[in-house]
């Protein structure tokens, strides 16, 4: 039953709109968490170590930042994994282009999947930069995430790699949200205008409180 919901067409999709809600609701988390830069580094490394205590005594420590890390690495390869074989299996079912592209696709649907490359590409950068500390500049400092940020978007390619992946998120969700809701059998002909207007409100949002970080680094209201 479970690999023939898979198999179909509606399967992935359902999938795809699952794990990508699943995926917001975490951006949504991360950017509020992000915020906390802006009242200096105290408040911001023990947001950072409270992350880490989360679920004590009853989880050892950073047992439940694990469990987080589990579960959206499983969105993500689901998500991937049928975004690939969805876009595969179109292109097998119009083997040759369009004359005329549709009028009806706007910018944002037509770079999905450039979009989701970009931020396929960006998380692995993203881990190695501020988790792992492999391409940090200056020295990572374990236990310093604060001063971790400052020092990444202190770096032209550590603001220009960061804004160019919350652009493509924006669209990603604009785009995907809406997507996700028609999916899911929450669109309908009365509820397309207040589902794209959240979409909007979503994109916006969340590309601008990403990107308050390093803008915020860069003129130096963090520091």
């Amino acid at each position: 039953m479970t690999r023939t919901v898979w198999d179909s067409s509606v399967g992935k999709k359902t999938v795809m709109a699952v794990s990508g809600l699943i995926m917001l609701l975490y951006l949504v988390v991360h950017m509020l968490g992000n915020l906390k830069i802006f009242f200096g580094s105290g408040e911001f490394n023990h947001y950072a170590h409270w992350l880490r205590t989360l679920g004590e005594p009853f989880l050892h420590y950073a047992w439940a930042l694990w469990v987080i890390r589990v579960v959206l690495v499983a969105a993500v390869v689901a998500h991937a994994t049928a975004a690939y074989q969805l876009s595969r299996r179109d292109i097998r079912a119009r083997p040759s282009k369009y004359v005329h592209k549709k009028a009806r696709a706007d910018y944002a649907t037509r770079t999905m999947r450039w979009g989701g490359i970009i931020l396929g590409l960006f998380i692995v950068w993203h881990i190695l930069d501020l988790t792992t500390g492999t391409v940090h500049p200056d020295g990572f400092e374990a236990g310093h995430p604060y001063q971790n940020v400052v020092d990444t978007f202190s770096t032209w390619y550590g603001d220009t790699i960061y804004i160019v992946a919350m652009l493509a998120l924006g669209l990603h969700i604009r785009h995907g949200f809406w997507s996700a809701a028609q999916t899911l059998g929450a669109g309908s002909r009365a509820r397309d205008r207040a589902l794209k207007a959240v979409a909007d409100v979503l994109a916006v949002v969340l590309t601008a409180g990403f990107i308050a970080v390093p803008v915020g680094v860069m003129t130096g209201v963090v520091s």
